[in-house]
């Protein structure tokens, strides 16, 4: 895709329609008896890794597929127009977007023996870096990391709504995560520090880790959790970059997630466009006329369409950008200059999907407001890209005011 040039490549639009072709079959099917079951099947995770759908944008050296964010963020938007409640396309991105970190700062032994396990659907990688005391404030995070006699650092401390702690301890070889902790006492991010947390081993778990499942709302097919640590040792080897720039990292981490964060909403978003579209065709009132004749239907209809396309372009872009960056390498790109277009991108991606699930809702009336219509599990699966999920609406407009303003006028 050149820089006007809005057309997806060849080579891109056929990725696109077999990534397509193959959840079309293998998700399409099961993914409402999935959230009410409250699990991806295990055997679905690791078809989706023999597909060639988790570590896109790593090096085939690395056991990942030697792609782009672009090609990521299209398998993704696949992902949830085949799940439209999104618990597939939030195990998707994950295992996209923190490998890559993984990759470009990982020790080299830490690297073989994650990536290619995670590239295989074998394994999961994630982030753990909220906590109770809450999640966009990264640099206020508690949980610390002290190094004993033996060169091994221990961690105390507690993270909360983490995506994938069943698929991760219990469904999987191997569960791992981008873990934040403070590795000094000095306050402020400059005392955190990086870890490639392994919880689960083949069964196996370190000594004092816990973990927890939550109850949520929505999204049920992947877990959200809690991983609680008594001093769990972790060895020095797994340190992510150097002690003290696990803010800076994740910082990167976060952008590019929220590139392929944006590419599962727009892909929510077209599911309940197109659903919308066939009800307002077949439903009839007043008269045998379809409710599509009806300016109240069809208009709010346009309005997501139109609406829809402006956020894909945006998505698209972003991740245009993190390949220029990361793929590319362009010469005067710095990671930093992602943060606008993949802020931006998530306002847009996610308040179309959540505004697509409303008029889907509305559109279907009564009907919508019972299991059997089946509606209303994108709605809630949607609505938690809109209160966090890589960061809340109110800290993506901060971010792309701080980049666009400057920062001496726009303090957080």
């Amino acid at each position: 895709m050149n820089a006007l040039d809005f057309e997806l490549s060849q080579d891109e639009r056929l990725f696109k329609q077999s990534v397509h072709e193959f959840l079309s079959k293998e998700l399409a099917p099961i993914w409402s008896d999935m959230d009410a079951k409250k699990m991806i099947p295990t055997d679905l995770i690791h078809r989706m890794g023999e597909q060639g759908l988790f570590a896109i944008p790593v090096p085939e050296q690395y056991g990942g597929q030697g792609g782009s964010f672009l090609l990521a963020a299209l398998a993704v938007e696949e992902v949830a127009y085949n799940d439209p409640a999104v618990a597939t396309a939030v195990f998707t991105l994950l295992n996209n977007a923190w490998p890559y970190i993984l990759y470009l700062y990982g020790n080299e032994e830490v690297k073989q023996e994650i990536l290619p396990l995670v590239g295989r659907g074998r394994a999961f990688f994630g982030i753990a870096s909220t906590e109770p005391t809450g999640g966009s404030d990264v640099a206020g995070e508690r949980t610390s990391a002290v190094k004993d006699a033996n060169g091994i650092y221990r961690v105390s401390g507690e993270k909360v709504y983490i995506s994938g702690v069943r698929e991760a301890m219990e469904q999987l070889d191997l569960g791992s995560w981008y873990l934040i902790a403070r590795t000094s006492p000095e306050p402020g991010h400059r005392a955190l520090t990086g870890f490639a947390f392994i919880g689960n081993y083949r069964g196996k778990r370190p000594e004092g880790f816990e973990y927890s499942i939550l109850n949520t709302i929505g999204r049920h097919a992947i877990s959200t959790g809690t991983l609680k640590f008594n001093g769990t040792p972790v060895e020095s080897r797994y340190m992510i970059g150097q002690e003290g720039r696990g803010f800076y990292i994740a910082m990167e981490g976060f952008s590019l997630a929220r590139v392929l964060v944006s590419a599962a909403n727009i892909g929510a978003a077209q599911w309940a466009l197109e659903t919308a579209i066939s009800y307002a065709r077949e439903r009839k009132l007043f008269g045998d006329k379809p409710i599509a004749s009806y300016q109240g239907v069809s208009f709010p209809i346009a309005e997501v369409a139109s609406k829809l396309e402006a956020a894909r372009l945006l998505v698209y872009k972003a991740a245009q950008v993190a390949d220029r960056i990361y793929i590319k390498k362009e010469a005067g790109l710095r990671p930093h200059d992602l943060d606008y277009w993949a802020s931006a991108a998530k306002i847009e991606a996610v308040e179309t999907a959540l505004n697509a699930a409303e008029v889907l809702m509305k559109t279907y009336g009564a009907l919508a407001y019972t299991e059997e219509a089946n509606v209303f599990r994108n709605l809630l699966g949607v609505l938690s890209y809109f209160v966090g999920a890589e960061g809340t609406q109110n800290i993506m407009r901060y971010i792309v005011a701080r980049e666009l303003i400057g920062k001496d006028y726009v303090k957080g």
